[in-house]
């Protein structure tokens, strides 16, 4: 699966030599010019601290799995980078019939896969609606690879019915007749929905949403996690377990910018995976990357001012800040023996000063989460209607009295687990332990644990306190409150349970976020998502952190990279100029 590092490297320097011309060399920052004053040309070089899990479809659970696959992959419709608004993309049309069940979308003409050799010949085949039917009927097909199911399980007709009848082994053949995803001909799709759903197009801009050949699926098998075949204006050319990921301009783009040139312009796109965030902040000094995503805490009051301006050693690059839609937070597994305790729980909640946090550990990186669950910024959504977590010691002690622990007397030594998220995460770490000892004397040992590792304990129960950080899919407060959806949560601990760690389970949450669902009207909607979005404070399945900023810094010469909330990353239309 893997190549070893000379090959990696002796490939990337042919990549780099072949992909632009005479001279060229990674960071090259175009130069052959296109209509409109764009530029072709260039690698784009980023860091992650983390190496990524997956990049096939239905497997891409994290953030840096999904900024890979989202070049390379492609589905119906996509966001648009600049306000997060969904827009065609595979689809060039749909039309909704009267009670908005029925969508029929007509699908762009002259789209190929990714040129493979799962293909006859090695060259990239038409996608037809028939793909899509394949891709929807792996969604509900019982798989450890298949996280995709919790996403569209209520939504389209007869998913739920089709994926039981796989996991017990039974005829399936009536239910597929009655499947709701079905092509017409070539060119057209249609998706029958259980009932209105008013997220159903955000759904559709997922991962687990996009187009991807049988072909692949069928030759590579368990090697699909890190072989990826899609339409996307990128392909995968390298993979170095924990060294880089190369992606290579596709010369077969369907796509074209607004004066006829085809998209993209860059030549590729390099992932390395750094771990120390000082040292990622140094590469991009240097000018060995392009972009720094969040600024590391220890230099934050080096980088900006109080006002958020670059200081005068760093105003020859750009500055990007939004607030981020995501929520950081702990998590308990609510079924454990300790966790089960709601009083413990609440305790912890009220042990923690999250704007000293947030103030200081964070330097300002981050907003305290004091009006529940759901991010600021959301839609329509007031976060203002959820009474969320105080600072309150005394209230802390009470409730731990209340769960047999007075003054913490008798509560045992506990486990945080973590990942290393280049830093960032032990210093918040370290903090909260500080804090559940002075205000709880609960004594706290931090682990910190590889990504893949830390997800799959997660997942899987394995660990009782942990911590996580969940970065919207899509703009709308049901990404985020569906995390806490009891049917998501398996049968036994041996199954992974992806969308609801925490494993809580509250019938009446169920039955309010099912409503919800169902709920056309915006503002009553909205209404709905702060009920459950307290039911969450009350019953505590998270201890809450911070909502984080986004700030991330450019090279002076790079283009049309906008920044936005979801941190959601489109290349297609990126450019340099030197």
């Amino acid at each position: 699966m893997y190549r070893h590092s000379f090959i990696l490297i002796l490939f990337l320097m042919f990549l780099l030599s072949c992909s632009g011309g005479k001279n060229k060399k990674e960071g090259d920052t175009g130069s052959r010019p296109a209509k409109g004053n764009v530029k072709y040309g260039g690698i784009f070089r980023y860091n992650e601290s983390e190496f990524l899990k997956s990049i096939y479809p239905l497997s891409v659970t994290e953030v840096t799995g999904h900024r890979v696959a989202a070049q390379i992959y492609e589905g119906l419709v996509r966001f648009n980078p600049k306000d997060l608004t969904v827009e065609p993309c595979l689809a060039t049309s749909w039309d909704v019939n009267n009670n908005a069940t029925v969508y029929t979308f007509k699908l762009r003409q002259g789209v190929r896969f990714h040129d493979d050799p799962c293909f006859e010949g090695g060259k990239g085949r038409a996608v037809t609606a028939a793909d899509f039917v394949y891709v929807f009927n792996m969604v509900c097909t019982p798989d450890p690879k298949n996280h995709g199911f919790t996403f569209f399980r209520d939504v389209i007709a007869g998913a739920e019915e089709l994926y039981l009848a796989r996991q017990r082994k039974e005829n399936e053949q009536n239910i597929l007749q009655k499947f709701g995803v079905k092509a017409l001909n070539d060119t057209v799709l249609q998706i029958t929905l259980r009932q209105p759903t008013t997220d159903l197009l955000q759904r559709l801009a997922l991962p687990f949403a996009s187009v991807f050949p049988k072909e692949a699926v069928d030759k590579y098998g368990s090697d699909i996690l890190y072989h990826a075949v899609g339409t996307g204006p990128f392909m995968l050319k390298a993979l170095k377990q924990d060294d880089a990921v190369i992606l290579t301009r596709n010369p077969h783009y369907w796509d074209v910018d607004e004066y006829g040139n085809q998209l993209p312009y860059l030549d590729g796109i390099k992932v390395s995976f750094m771990k120390e965030e000082k040292n990622e902040m140094l590469a991009f000094i240097r000018g060995d990357l392009e972009m720094k995503y969040r600024l590391p805490f220890d230099m934050i009051d080096e980088i900006v001012d109080d006002k958020n301006q670059l200081k005068e050693k760093y105003k020859q690059f750009q500055l990007q800040v939004t607030p981020e839609l995501s929520t950081q937070f702990y998590g308990f597994l609510v079924p454990d023996k300790l966790m089960s305790n709601k009083y413990v729980r609440l305790a912890f909640n009220y042990a923690i000063d999250r704007k000293a946090i947030a103030d200081y550990t964070a330097k300002g990186e981050g907003t305290p989460c004091l009006h529940g669950f759901v991010p600021l910024g959301m839609p329509g959504y007031d976060n203002t209607l959820v009474k969320g977590y105080t600072y309150d010691v005394a209230k802390a002690k009470e409730y731990l009295a209340k769960a047999g622990y007075p003054d913490g007397k008798g509560f045992p030594k506990i486990t945080l687990e973590i990942n290393s998220g280049g830093g960032r995460n032990e210093k918040i770490a370290e903090a909260i332990q500080k804090m559940l000892m002075q205000n709880l004397n609960i004594q706290v040992e931090i682990a910190q644990v590889v990504w893949a590792q830390h997800t799959n304990n997660v997942e899987t129960g394995k660990t009782n306190f942990w911590r996580f950080g969940w970065v919207a899919d899509y703009p709308d407060p049901v990404n985020f409150l569906q995390l806490f959806y009891g049917k998501n949560v398996p049968a036994t601990m041996d199954e992974a349970s992806y969308t609801n760690p925490t494993r809580y389970k509250n019938p009446a949450y169920d039955a309010l976020l099912e409503k919800a669902m169902r709920t056309t009207d915006t503002r009553e909607r909205n209404k709905l998502y702060a009920q459950l979005d307290q039911m969450i404070v009350d019953d505590a399945p998270v201890m809450l952190i911070m909502h984080s900023m986004n700030r991330r810094l450019l090279q002076p010469y790079v283009r049309n990279f906008p920044v936005n909330g979801m941190e959601y990353r489109s290349f297609r239309d990126v450019w340099f100029d030197k």
